[in-house]
């Protein structure tokens, strides 16, 4: 089955770009939303991120990603991105789903466990009860995890401009960042049936042949 009979038979999908930092998950997810519209999906596709995707979720956006890094402990980390994704489910996500349009989101529930847990030492059960409670049966149905090495991630992150006042993770030691990326990885390996593992490594062109494919085989399980 080709690529546009695959797309247009699949009901609409929810799915997240998960990674650390750098990995370059808004450039990708653009490039799907276009491979996306240029398949037959013109007006069909929304693309959101985390912390953010409304108004009161931005509003809480700039507490979290601004400022020092110890602004926060993992507990109040934890709650403030549970009240923004509530909002952005209940504003956005939910909707969005509901009206038959796909839904691209940078970030979002698997971000909260790696961060506050891996990074901040949060209980995994207190973060899976946020989860719970706040996500219900709201779960993306493909999740992409973004891999590369964290040194080559960080350089890159470091290095932009259009964000340098939202680096307030990026400034966190090396060490934070590598528990990040494992426990990415380590979500992967716990939820195959969602989540797969992308390469992040090479130009842009090359990640996204990556991730278009990956999304083709997904729908051929689905439709199998």
């Amino acid at each position: 089955m080709n690529p546009t009979t695959l797309i247009h038979n699949a009901p609409p999908l929810f799915i997240s770009f998960e990674g650390g930092e750098g990995v370059g998950k808004s450039t990708q997810i653009r490039m799907l939303r276009d491979a996306l519209q240029d398949s037959g999906l013109q007006n069909r596709v929304v693309m959101t991120r985390e912390p953010g995707g409304c108004d009161n979720a931005l509003d809480l956006r700039k507490m979290l990603v601004e400022g020092d890094p110890d602004r926060w402990d993992g507990l109040s980390e934890s709650l403030l991105y549970s009240a923004a994704r509530n909002e952005h489910l209940r504003e956005v996500i939910r909707p969005e789903l509901k009206g038959g349009r796909w839904v691209l989101c940078d970030r979002f529930a698997d971000s909260t466990t790696v961060y506050q847990g891996e990074g901040r030492g949060m209980p995994k059960e207190v973060l899976d009860y946020l989860s719970n409670l706040v996500v219900s049966d709201t779960w993306p149905h493909l999740t992409f995890i973004m891999d590369m090495p964290v040194g080559d991630g960080l350089y890159r992150a470091r290095g932009r401009q259009e964000n340098m006042f939202e680096n307030r993770f990026e400034s966190l030691k090396d060490s934070f960042h590598e528990r990040v990326r494992q426990g990415f990885l380590r979500i992967a390996a716990e939820n195959p049936k969602r989540c797969r593992v992308v390469d992040a490594q090479g130009t842009p062109e090359e990640v996204h042949a990556r991730i278009f494919t990956t999304l083709m085989q997904f729908l051929q399980e689905r439709a199998a």
